[in-house]
């Protein structure tokens, strides 16, 4: 089984571009050319936040034109730039979207089906701030719902990240009070793997026995500048994003998989079975 993650797309509305250089719907789309043509095919895709850049209606209307595109069932989580409600109201197919039992302008989060895997999508936003939380209700939920499955391996999938990358313009607003979060995590030895997004760059580590990996953004990258007192700022690096391989019965492997056209593929050996 192939699954992909998205993130970081900060669609604008249409004929604007992002921070006044990046056009990323541009850049979503060619994603998704490129996630269509993968093979074998991906059997999900996970958008994991800052889906919109400013939380527009009209950006939430153009990321639906646009995800419609995709032959593989696409899944999506909020970000710090998003808002639930225009989520919602934009993506009123997406029935996983309601199934929680909360208001309409309660949290996204809830559990997919994925054959031998199971996925869970949290929501570690927190209107009007860049950084995310679990408070104690999304906490319990997070609790009550890997219960439900405790043999099938589970992958989590959310916005902010529980830990720093050392890009410090970016650390001060990742998940704060990590540790109540990785507490639950501790207690349900399922969970193979958390996937983040909000850096707009690739980083993974391992906290307490779990891989956490961040997932690089379709269109700009965070400048990897490690200096405590470097600017914020952002580069146009190659755009890539984030597979999952999940073959039953053997472990999760993560790739990162370029977005783009390259020379290739070119063979090794020749016809008569000599390396060339």
């Amino acid at each position: 089984m192939l699954i992909a993650q998205l993130t970081d797309t900060h669609i604008k509305p249409a004929g604007e571009t992002a921070y006044g250089k990046v056009d990323t719907a541009a850049f979503l789309r060619r994603a998704i050319q490129h996630l269509n043509a993968l093979r074998p095919a991906v059997a999900a895709v996970f958008v994991t936040g800052d889906l919109a850049d400013r939380g527009l209606d009209a950006e939430y209307a153009l990321l639906a034109d646009i995800l419609a595109d995709l032959t593989a069932p696409v899944y999506l989580a909020a970000g710090n730039h998003d808002r639930r409600a225009g989520i919602r109201a934009a993506f009123p197919g997406h029935d996983y979207l309601k199934d929680n039992g909360q208001r309409d302008d309660g949290f996204i989060h809830y559990a997919v089906d994925l054959g031998h895997l199971r996925a869970v999508v949290l929501d570690s936003s927190v209107p009007g701030q860049p950084y995310g939380r679990f408070c104690p209700a999304r906490l319990d939920w997070l609790e009550s719902t890997l219960a439900q499955a405790p043999d099938r391996p589970t992958l989590i999938f959310q916005h902010h990240p529980p830990f720093k990358t050392g890009i410090r313009h970016m650390d001060v607003q990742n998940l704060q009070d990590a540790e109540a979060f990785l507490a639950v995590l501790a207690r349900h030895p399922q969970v193979a793997h958390v996937a983040c997004g909000h850096v707009h760059r690739a980083s993974e580590t391992v906290l307490n026995g779990i891989g956490i990996s961040i997932a690089p953004s379709p269109a700009h990258a965070v400048t990897l500048d490690l200096d405590p007192n470097g600017p914020a700022s952002f580069t146009m690096e190659p755009p890539l994003l984030r597979l999952f391989h999940a073959p039953p019965g053997e472990p999760l492997v993560s790739h990162l998989s370029p977005i783009g056209a390259f020379d290739g593929p070119h063979p090794f050996f020749a016809e008569d079975g000599n390396i060339l």
